[in-house]
């Protein structure tokens, strides 16, 4: 890397099982990647060596931050100095982030009629997803993509710190789907694929 020197800090999250750890340099630009396990971290070198903590629960990576989820028995106060310290030396030292991007967790499924006719409803749903959700999404450490439309139900997927965050029901009924209601005709509902 660089002779810059690489900073690392804490920020929290709405979730309070998880901290977004952000770097002054990208670790992957214009991408995201999430692993719910240490076995699916296979080809991103940075996570199964942060998957060794015994404290890890799933790691998201994104842009120049990383999202943890800590198992519930450690305090953040023992353990952010240990990661901030850890990533500051992984990045310092220019070691690979992530070699190969893991496998889509998308289901592919049959276009019907009514897909084709909510192509352009779909279209809307995801500008206004990208433009006024995504942004402070992001900002708390996780992420928010569409997923489908059908019968006036947006379905998304929640990944990062707002994969089981306790107040992402409340963001999602009444932040997201109030949005999208006004935003976009056609929208009653809006669910999480996780949920």
């Amino acid at each position: 890397m660089s002779g810059t020197p690489v900073l690392i800090y804490a920020e929290s999250t709405p979730n309070p099982a998880t901290l977004k750890f952000v770097a002054n340099v990208f670790m992957l630009p214009e991408n995201s990647a999430e692993y719910l396990r240490a076995e699916e971290a296979e080809g991103a070198p940075l996570v199964q060596a942060l998957f060794e903590f015994p404290f890890v629960r799933s790691v998201y990576v994104c842009n120049n931050f990383v999202t943890i989820t800590k198992k519930e028995f450690t305090s953040w106060t023992e353990i952010i100095p240990q990661v901030r310290e850890f990533l500051k030396n992984w990045l310092q030292e220019g070691k690979d982030v992530i070699v190969m991007m893991p496998a889509k967790r998308e289901e592919v499924k049959p276009v019907s009629i009514d897909d084709l006719n909510a192509e352009g409803v779909s279209g809307q749903i995801i500008a206004a997803l990208d433009e006024y959700v995504k942004p402070a999404v992001e900002s708390d450490g996780g992420e928010i993509s569409f997923v489908s439309f059908d019968k006036g139900v947006v379905t998304v997927r929640l990944q990062g710190s707002c994969s089981g965050c306790p107040s992402s029901t409340v963001t999602l009924k009444q932040g997201i789907e109030n949005l999208l209601k006004k935003m976009v005709p056609g929208v009653t509902e809006v669910v999480a694929e996780n949920a």
